[in-house]
């Protein structure tokens, strides 16, 4: 539980930190949309490379990047198993009613690739950008919904503080844990149904401390005379630089290579 690192924010003075959060959102939508459009090596490997630079970029520890990996393993795993034997063509292996294919190997292949790059480039954006540059960047690019009378700021700041919330609930939920194991309980021997029985203690205690939270920071933002995005100023205000023209072209070459790869390789 320690190792969930969604919604940390890393300070530092790299590249990815200096860009305008809108850049940053837009980026991350952009190559998201990428990952999932490499439909052979060639793209996939292009893609994989982009990612790797953006870690670097980022002057964001690596431990860091492998703690947010480390939490979805399983799912990596598991997911990469399941598509072994979904491909077509001439069996490698066969067993039983299972029959791994060349094909299924490559599917393989391309799932964990994506999923990781996933993974990575939307932890990038946690780690380089604060809950307050999240929050106006996030206000900012959805400001056109205000034509349908839709309120963005209250749902930008939903989103922020959802994101903002999760390392502390992960805090007390492990602090919980290790109370009610010092008391006694055990929470890792047994079967399934037990280990689930066992996480009740622990349920309870960490909703009571949610809305404990919610409680105290709706109080918190009263007192401040906080009443939503209506007439509100802002300390810092957002500026487009040269740094985020470079970003979006980078981007339009990305894709660019992306597709022409897809095309002619």
């Amino acid at each position: 539980m320690r190792d969930i690192t969604l919604g940390q924010y890393f300070p530092s003075n790299g590249v990815l930190h200096k860009l305008d959060a809108r850049t940053k959102i837009l980026f991350l939508v952009a190559f998201i949309v990428l990952i999932f459009c490499s439909f052979n090596f060639y793209a996939l490997g292009l893609v994989a490379a982009f990612t790797m630079v953006i870690v670097l970029l980022s002057k964001v520890p690596v431990k860091m990047f492998l703690k947010s990996l480390k939490t979805i393993i399983l799912i990596v795993v598991i997911t990469s198993v399941l598509n072994l034997f979904y491909g077509t063509g001439e069996p490698i292996f066969e067993w039983w009613i299972f029959s791994v294919t060349l094909d299924g190997i490559f599917n393989a292949i391309f799932v964990t690739v994506r999923i990781i790059c996933l993974v990575v480039v939307s932890s990038a954006l946690t780690f380089t950008t604060s809950p307050t540059d999240m929050t106006d960047g996030l206000e900012r690019l959805m400001k056109p919904l205000t034509v349908f009378h839709i309120s963005v700021h209250e749902i930008a700041m939903m989103m922020t503080i959802a994101l903002r919330f999760v390392p502390t609930l992960l805090e007390e939920t492990d602090k919980i844990m290790s109370a009610q194991k010092a008391r006694g309980a055990d929470m890792e021997s047994g079967n399934l149904i037990k280990r689930i029985k066992a996480l009740i203690p622990v349920l309870v205690p960490l909703f009571v401390s949610s809305f404990r939270r919610a409680y105290d920071l709706a109080m918190a933002m009263e007192c401040r005379c906080y009443r939503g995005g209506k007439g509100r100023t802002r300390l810092k205000q957002m500026h487009f630089t040269k740094k985020d023209a470079g970003a979006l072209v980078v981007m339009i070459f990305l894709t660019a290579g992306v597709v022409l790869c897809d095309i002619f390789l």
